[in-house]
């Protein structure tokens, strides 16, 4: 049964290579290139909401990569969950290049 409070958040959404119809959900501007499924649980716990990581499945779209995926409870609507998340990766993936 499907749960209303939890989304599920492929690390595909945030990649900034990938155009909006191979996948990704966010704009350029809060993608990073090829993020992992590691750093979207560690962005989302970040931000205060509590995940789930399921590391050995793919992506609808592109079964045959296994990028792994995170249940997140749902803060607002979903898209305003993942521009939470992608702000957040975007600090980290900056902080890690300059620090």
């Amino acid at each position: 049964m499907r749960q209303q409070d939890k989304i599920i958040v492929w690390p595909v959404y945030f990649d900034s290579v990938k155009t909006r119809s191979e996948g990704r959900r966010v704009s350029k501007s809060l993608g990073i290139p090829s993020p992992k499924a590691v750093e979207v649980k560690e962005a989302s716990e970040k931000v205060g909401l509590a995940t789930e990581l399921t590391p050995d499945v793919g992506y609808p779209k592109t079964p045959w990569l296994k990028s792994g995926m995170v249940k997140v409870k749902k803060k607002g609507s979903k898209n305003q969950t993942l521009m939470l998340i992608g702000k957040q990766l975007l600090r980290m993936r900056n902080a890690s290049v300059s620090g």
